[in-house]
């Protein structure tokens, strides 16, 4: 059988995808469920090619052999996702439990620092930090607003460890 590889080719790029499934089909006896476009080419022409030239010597899948008896295959099948458990009627409540940061002080304290000869305070709240009338999310949030870029604001504000000067 004398095979031009390259017209084949060139013939399956105009396929879609719908009819180069169904020459895979037709070349490899079986149906696939594969719709990438690209690959689908490669492995029909890989397979028309092996038909064609008479696929792998001898030698090679001798070797080939060789190589997957020293392999390490799984011998047991991935283990089933556990079912999601079935929500209970109704709504429950209860108290979430927020880990608290150790290195700030209780809500309702105070952070100072002494920053370009100004004295900065800032009050810790139950959600978030007050600085200026204004309230921030993170330390860091308050950190950027005095800076004007960012910083750790535990490091910026030298709690639990040594703090930059800027």
């Amino acid at each position: 059988m004398n095979l031009d590889i390259g017209k084949e080719v060139a013939a399956m790029k105009r396929m879609t995808v719908n009819e180069l499934r169904a020459k895979y089909a037709e070349v490899f006896g079986e149906e696939t469920g594969g719709r990438h476009k690209q690959w689908l080419m490669r492995r029909i022409a890989w397979r028309m090619q092996a038909v064609a030239e008479g696929g792998l010597s001898e030698r090679a899948r001798r070797r080939a052999a060789e190589l997957a008896n020293d392999a390490d295959l799984r011998t047991t099948a991935p283990r089933a996702p556990k079912p999601a458990p079935a929500p209970a009627e109704g709504t429950a409540t209860g108290a979430i439990s927020v880990a608290v940061d150790n290195r700030l002080p209780p809500p309702g304290q105070e952070i100072m620092r002494e920053y370009k000869g100004q004295k900065l305070i800032v009050r810790v709240l139950q959600h978030g930090f007050e600085f200026e009338g204004e309230v921030y999310k993170s330390l860091s949030a308050v950190a950027k607003a005095i800076t004007g870029t960012h910083c750790n604001g535990y490091l910026f504000f030298r709690l639990g460890g040594q703090g930059g000067e800027k």
